[in-house]
């Protein structure tokens, strides 16, 4: 599962980079061969031959790690949102454009295989689901943060802007799911085609009726 690191990357950044990758690629290696549990920090700084001082430069914790794969595409969509040109429009669109644009930027190789791992790893692993949903409350914290100074949004009780972002978490974990479930190789252009059918959906849902 390597990634090409790109070599116009100071030397100093580059072996950043391949350490940061060996610790992620090692530990789903050994989560899914041994188990979350049955893995210690030490056995892996070990097997990739670093101190544990070095691993909490990278990680906060097992769970950290053995969760990259997704936390890296949602550090990229806060990263979207600060960046991307401001245009006006439908707040899910651009919350859409922002996501796709941030799977786009993860590694074409490897990245998807990673992803398959560590979603088997956490549907067997309350701490990682603990961690996930601690995750997730953080970014969409950050993402609302950064919507509400970058279009001077002030009114802090307007319910809008923290609905769009839970129905945006929603719409991807709805592609990812069916995405993990699917038989075949990893592709990402799949799970970028079920995110965009899963935002898609978005409108109708709040239209629904029953009964």
């Amino acid at each position: 599962m390597s990634t090409v690191i790109p070599s116009e990357l100071p030397l100093r950044e580059r072996k950043k980079l391949r350490t940061r990758q060996a610790l992620i690629d090692t530990a789903l290696e050994r989560f899914t061969a041994n188990g979350f549990d049955g893995t210690t920090l030490d056995d892996l700084c070990a097997a990739v031959e670093v101190s544990k001082r070095t691993f909490f430069r990278y990680f906060d914790s097992k769970e950290d790690v053995a969760m990259a794969p997704t936390q890296d595409l949602w550090t990229a969509f806060l990263d979207e949102l600060r960046t991307r040109p401001l245009e006006r429009g439908p707040l899910l669109a651009l919350l859409q454009h922002a996501l796709l644009a941030a799977l786009d930027r993860m590694p074409a190789e490897g990245w998807t295989d990673r992803v398959l791992l560590s979603r088997r790893l956490a549907d067997r692993t309350p701490s990682m689901n603990a961690h996930g949903l601690q995750f997730c409350d953080r970014t969409s914290r950050a993402a609302i943060t950064t919507l509400r100074e970058r279009f001077g949004l002030s009114d802090q009780h307007d319910l809008r802007l923290r609905l769009a972002i839970d129905m945006s978490v929603a719409a991807f974990h709805c592609a990812l799911e069916g995405w993990t479930s699917r038989p075949g190789p990893a592709d990402r252009d799949d799970l970028a085609a079920r995110l965009r059918d899963a935002f898609a959906a978005l409108p109708g849902t709040v239209t629904m009726t029953v009964g």
